[in-house]
């Protein structure tokens, strides 16, 4: 492995990634990008990943792990409690991973059709479905849908408040949105 100002480590290169693919797309990266900001020859990042592919389904993999355990506690919970908790839980998630969602968000259609990310449509359905308090009313869902498009966008914004303010104002302005009451 080519030793550059840094070592090229997994960690690193995972880091380097999400920033360049964050920036300039997951298509707008070449493993060639990758390896010139770690500071490593293109080899020795291919010594460490199968491909650029494989970079991004391990990047993805904590925030798609985390949507997966909102998903099933939402599951659990009855209609009067899963709206509140989905707003709070999907702001949380984006702002625990904004990074990764401005890569998913980039180009989402063509990464939903990788196998790696299997059931993330479904999921995101499911909590379109908490988020809208699992009425069929066109209107709750569209609303719904707003909160669902509308936070990822936000948390891709550089701010000058801190993530505690910034969740706070995030939930109270999704739950707003929804017509939630007790938030």
């Amino acid at each position: 492995m080519s030793r550059g100002t840094r070592s090229g480590t997994r960690e690193e290169i995972l880091d380097a990634a999400a920033r360049l693919f964050a920036a300039t797309g997951f298509k707008g990266t070449s493993l060639q990008d990758i390896a010139g900001e770690v500071g490593c020859s293109k080899a020795a990042l291919l010594y460490h990943f199968d491909g650029k592919d494989a970079i991004l389904t391990e990047l993805l993999a904590p925030p798609l792990e985390a949507l997966a355990t909102l998903d099933a506690r939402l599951a659990g919970l009855g209609d009067d409690a899963v709206q509140l908790a989905a707003v709070e839980g999907y702001v949380d998630l984006v702002m625990r991973f904004r990074r990764e969602v401005t890569v998913l968000y980039d180009d989402m259609p063509a990464l939903l059709q990788r196998p790696a990310f299997a059931g993330v449509q479904e999921m995101s359905d499911r909590l379109l479905d908490a988020l809208a308090a699992r009425s069929p009313d066109p209107a709750a869902r569209i609303t719904a849908l707003m909160v669902l498009g509308s936070v990822p966008v936000v948390c891709m914004k550089p701010t000058e408040i801190g993530d505690d303010e910034l969740r706070s104002i995030l939930t109270r302005s999704a739950a707003r949105t929804l017509d939630l009451r007790r938030a």
